[in-house]
């Protein structure tokens, strides 16, 4: 320092000196240098830390001229540079490392533009400037860029309206920049399209080939602005909503064609940018993309949304919660504005589908799982008004039932939105709040029996899960509650594989647990079963006329799929017969409810026939479901165990914990839960390891006996091929029979789900307008095992009430 006042003195060898007095993680910090202090000292001439320091020979600001002149190919290389930045930044990267690198969005978007003439890349234009028109290549890069600067505004406002994970899905931050949500999208449309023109004029002087290309860019920009436009402001038509997708994707198509045109222009993108941006992190580089991993990310942005809209075509409840269950569950998972733009297609406004209450759909699935044409569900017990009348008691109750569980319902589908490790850990504290749900609804069905009188009844499970008859009593809600607890539970378990939660060690066991919850779950739907089975039949045999039934509108009643009627709707009016498709009266048993506008071309089918088929239907695809799951579970997991004894699998040194230890972590999530309980961890270990706990027959008292590698061997073949068997018949089934379809309501399937077997494989539905009664309910395919492991097939005991279990 060359200030007189100042003696400077070099201590440089004092201080390494001193520094090796010290002992290996020992720190010597003056009281009064602070954090802000020490980490600004790090930062003050750090070139990765400050963002003001320059190299030798640099200059603050970026030298880039906007107004220089570009050549076709060059504006051709900046908009695929674009894309890929836009690619990278749909992908969780900040705009700081992608779009605002650009130096030209930087000169269009700052200082923010009042009007679309004030966005341009030189401002404060000379009147001479304004006279003569703009370079055709300056105009087609300004187009671009004012599309993709309002497509990320209309992003970021779906995103931010819907439920996600900053910085940990996606970065809002914008930087105090504008992205011109302020300008309409017209404006914008109407300046690529001039822009699309005058490429059209000059395309034989700047070559057919780069005309074309260019040309396809500005489409793609104006389809995926339709787009956004769409899902904003026309709700309800799956099809208008996927035209500007399907655009989009033959545009990538064509533009894929014509590659090889491109000129990079490397120096249109700085870092630089990053310093005049409200931000307080440190520069960091650009994220580059190739354009085929931006065309390979965008096509599928452009495949998943054309999959999401199809979401409001949906009609039943267990086809809804299919369809996102299976949408989010692929790989890669859709990006995060996929994500948010199908919670919004399913909550906007809170308005599910943007036609339906989230009552309707909670009754429909109430109607479909446990109560198919139930009393309970009677729309007209709220018309009610008698203060005696045990109807209105049954509104009353259903009404603060449905008040307690409507947001532990939705939430399900909230869920199933975010990323797969969020979905885990919020499916964790979701099984707790269902816990409390389920406790309610106990007290709620004990008050709904004493206003109906209903009788206990003994039934008879038609599997080889249930032995006996069990009396027991209904319990509908709690059913219900009980039978998404134990589904939300499996999900955590599978979710545990995916994300590879579990040691290799520990795979064998938490297999063994997922077998053990499926297998709860098929029992569950073996009572839910009986009683629908005697409802049913009770039905048959009554006189009274059946409640109704609260069915749930289709959105596109002029697009059914073949073999499906338009849809179902409850009505208290009296009912009105409808004409069929072939202009034939309809017969005496085959009543039905319908509008004046669609009884003309199809067949509305409400009777109580059509309400326990349906239900019926779902359980037995349901049974099916955890057949499979407990089967390939229980194969899985002996492999592990075969694996473990050979050597193969061997756990790594853990000092500080035991198998115990870790077990207690593993099931942390299912502690609190009442029913079913958590095996004990030397159950799970003698499942694990292939030790069956077999009962002596003299005394209470029991002995382990290690099964040996053939019986293991064996149980496991005959696992597989029962889960083999029952998936030919799951994959045998229809879309409606599946629960997977919408578009249309549900009439009576063409086969009998009571009376099905592994043997036989559903043909496609055929439309009918005749109700044939179903014959007598036959048992279900179960899988049979040798004596060596029937301790593996055995049905858990459930804990607590076992009416409500």
């Amino acid at each position: 320092m060359s200030n007189p006042g100042i003696i400077a003195t070099d201590i440089t060898k004092k201080f390494l000196s001193a520094c090796k007095t010290l002992e290996t993680g020992e720190i010597v910090k003056d009281g009064y240098f602070t954090l802000f202090e020490a980490v600004g000292a790090l930062e003050i001439g750090d070139p990765k830390m400050d963002s003001g320091c320059l190299a030798p020979g640099e200059t603050l600001e970026e030298t880039y001229d906007v107004n220089r002149d570009l050549e076709p190919a060059e504006v051709l290389g900046i908009i695929d540079q674009l894309i890929c930045l836009e690619m990278a930044w749909h992908m969780g990267y900040p705009l700081s490392q992608t779009i605002l690198t650009s130096v030209y969005i930087e000169a269009l978007v700052e200082p923010m533009p009042v009007t679309l003439e004030d966005a341009d890349f030189v401002r404060k234009r000379t009147p001479w400037d304004r006279y003569n028109p703009r370079d055709v290549m300056k105009k087609v890069l300004r187009a671009y860029c004012l599309g993709l600067v309002r497509t990320c505004s209309d992003v970021l406002e779906t995103i931010r309206d819907e439920l996600y994970y900053e910085e940990e899905d996606f970065v809002t931050n914008t930087y105090r920049r504008s992205l011109l949500e302020h300008i309409d999208r017209s404006e914008i449309r109407n300046e690529i399209a001039a822009a699309k023109l005058i490429l059209h004029q000059v395309r034989e002087r700047i070559g057919i080939d780069l005309a074309q290309a260019l040309t396809f860019r500005l489409e793609l920009r104006s389809a995926f602005l339709r787009a956004l436009e769409l899902i904003e402001d026309v709700r309800g038509s799956p099809e208008s909503l996927q035209i500007p997708w399907c655009q989009m994707h033959s545009i990538w198509e064509g533009m894929l064609k014509l590659s090889g045109l491109a000129k990079e222009v490397p120096e249109a993108f700085s870092t630089k940018l990053q310093r005049k941006l409200a931000s307080s992190m440190p520069p960091r580089p650009i994220v580059t993309l190739s354009f085929a991993e931006a065309a390979k990310h965008f096509m599928k942005l452009c495949n998943d949304a054309i999959d999401a809209v199809k979401i409001l075509d949906y009609h039943d409840s267990q086809s809804l919660l299919n369809f996102v269950f299976h949408f989010q569950a692929q790989k890669p998972q859709p990006c995060v504005y996929i994500r948010c733009l199908l919670q919004n297609l399913i909550f906007k406004d809170m308005i599910l589908l943007d036609r339906l209450s989230i009552r309707q759909v909670m009754d429909d699935d109430l109607s479909i799982v446990v109560m198919p044409a139930h009393e309970f569900l009677d729309p007209i017990n709220d018309i009610v008004e008698g203060m005696y009348d045990y109807r209105a008691a049954i509104s009353h109750q259903m009404e603060n039932f449905r008040k307690r569980s409507a947001q532990s319902y939705i939430d399900i589908f909230r869920v199933l939105c975010q990323n797969r490790c969020r979905v885990r850990r919020m499916l964790c504290h979701l099984i707790q709040d269902w816990e409390q749900v389920q406790l309610e609804a106990e007290h709620v069905d004990q008050v709904l029996q004493h206003q109906v009188d209903e009788e206990p009844l003994d039934y008879q499970a038609h599997t080889t899960l249930t032995h006996g008859q069990e009396p027991g009593y209904h319990l509908p809600l709690s059913s219900w509650a009980y039978l998404y607890k134990l589904r939300l539970m499996e999900w955590i378990v599978q979710l545990g594989f995916e994300l590879e939660v579990y040691a290799p060690d520990e795979l064998a066991g938490m297999y063994w647990y997922l077998s053990h919850l499926a297998k709860t779950r098929a029992q569950h739907v073996e009572r839910i079963q009986a009683f629908t089975n005697h409802r049913l039949n009770e039905s048959r045999s009554s006189r009274k006329p059946p409640p109704n039934t609260p069915w749930i509108r289709p959105s596109q009643p002029h697009h059914p799929p073949e073999g499906w009627p338009l849809g179902i709707t409850s009505s208290v009016f009296p009912p009105t017969h409808a004409i069929s498709p072939t202009k034939e009266p309809l017969p005496a048993q085959s009543t039905s409810f319908c509008s004046p506008t669609s009884a003309a071309a199809y067949h509305y089918d409400t009777s109580a026939e059509a309400a326990y088929i349906r239900s019926l239907t779902y359980l037995r695809s349901t049974i099916l479901d955890a057949a499979i799951t407990w089967e390939f579970a229980d194969t899985v997991s002996v492999i592990y165990t075969l694996l473990s004894r050979l050597g193969l699998i061997k756990p790594p040194p853990r000092p500080y914990g035991t198998d115990k230890d870790r077990y207690e972590v593993r099931m942390k999530p299912f502690k609190s839960i009442s029913v079913p309980e958590v095996p004990s961890f030397e159950t799970w270990k003698a499942h694990s390891t292939g030790t069956s706990i077999m009962p002596e027959h003299s005394g209470p008292s029991e002995t382990e006996e290690e099964e040996t590698s053939e019986q293991l061997l064996s149980f496991a073949l005959q696992a597989v091929s029962q889960a083999k068997k029952a998936f030919t018949v799951l994959e045998g089934l229809s879309e409606r029979e599946a629960f997977a379809a919408g578009g249309g309501g549900f009439s009576l399937p063409s086969f009998d789900p009571l009376h099905a077997t592994t043997t036989t494989t559903p043909t496609t539905p055929t439309p009918s307008t005749t109700t044939h009664p179903p014959p007598p309910p036959q048992p279900l395919p179960q899988p049979e095992h040798n004596q060596a492991s029937k301790h593996r097939t055995k049905p858990p005991k459930a804990g607590g009430d076992t009416n409500a279990g």
